[in-house]
């Protein structure tokens, strides 16, 4: 057995960027072993997510249509099933809140290793995993034993899946065990209706602002731009933004067109968190901060200067 499967994830009616990254690796594992890549829809509209995963190099697809979102017996039932089902001995899933939840249950039930929010991996008669650990300062390697693997991976670390595939199309039935629990819906606690991993440009910023008040002078910024606002961990933890707006480690990983970087040194925690977006700007008075080592465009200045001047330019 050489093929692998990956599981995509979806959220209020949308497939999820990082399916389509996991897609790219999960292909990348396939060639490297000479398998095939099957990919895994389920719950939710799952004929509309097949049409969207369809993408080039996916060999198959299978549907399961239990439920419309995520639930953690649906899934672990599911992947089993398709392991069951296919040749793949590998299963590929986003390093997230739910592939969290139930990859490790996939990795015990069938007694094959775990590794957890992978940023890399080579394939050479054995399978060895790139992670990052404390806090993102080491860079660490995993050799995992065996041809049998539950990965999970980051977010922003491989490219997106392009292109239309031929993949073939299959509905799976499963029957799910008896549970004393089942998710009957969800609720959103604090956190606010604008999700920064979807925005295509994204205006963060940092300690850099100084105080609250100042805020309103990124904000402005961020209106000039038809941008999304973010910010750093130090900007959430002083309370001048809520959680849904972090980027970085302890936030959320996001893949924007255009980030630009206001008042950010760009420490590891951060850097993580917003490393794939397309194009990076930065402003800063730093000359030797850390974020103009990873942007493409940097601007050694007072953002108190800099930004009115941005804001005149684009509003």
């Amino acid at each position: 057995m050489s093929d692998v499967l990956v599981v995509a994830e979806h959220r209020r009616g949308e497939i999820r960027d990082v399916s389509y990254e996991a897609v790219t690796a999960g292909r990348e594992l396939a060639d490297a072993r000479g398998g095939d890549l099957h990919v895994a829809a389920i719950a939710g509209d799952v004929d509309a997510f097949a049409e969207d995963l369809n993408r080039e190099g996916v060999d198959a697809i299978h549907t399961v249509g239990n439920g419309e979102e995520f639930d953690h017996n649906v899934y672990q039932t599911a992947v089993a099933a398709l392991l069951d089902r296919t040749d793949a001995d590998t299963v590929v899933t986003p390093n997230s809140v739910n592939g969290l939840d139930y990859a490790p249950a996939v990795a015990e039930n069938r007694g094959i290793p775990l590794v957890t929010d992978a940023i890399g991996f080579e394939y050479d008669g054995g399978l060895t995993v790139t992670r990052e650990m404390y806090g993102s300062k080491v860079e660490t390697t995993v050799d995992v034993d065996g041809d049998r693997h539950v990965l999970t991976i980051r977010g922003g670390e491989w490219p997106a899946a392009e292109g239309v595939g031929d993949a073939a199309v299959e509905s799976v039935e499963v029957d799910l065990p008896e549970s004393g629990a089942r998710v009957t819906g969800f609720e959103e606690v604090g956190g606010g209706d604008v999700d920064i991993a979807d925005a295509e440009v994204l205006v963060s910023v940092g300690r850099g602002i100084e105080e609250e008040e100042n805020l309103g002078l990124v904000e402005d910024l961020a209106d000039a731009l038809g941008a999304t606002l973010s910010s750093s961990r130090p900007i959430v933890d002083n309370g001048w933004l809520p959680k849904n707006r972090q980027v970085g480690q302890s936030g959320k990983v996001v893949t924007p067109d255009v980030y630009i970087a206001i008042g950010i040194s760009g420490a590891v925690q951060h850097v993580a968190g917003m490393k794939g977006s397309d194009t990076i700007v930065a402003v800063n008075t730093d000359p030797n901060a850390p974020i103009f080592d990873i942007a493409d465009y940097g601007v050694v200045g007072d953002l108190f200067e800099v930004v009115p001047e941005l804001i005149d330019e684009f509003a």
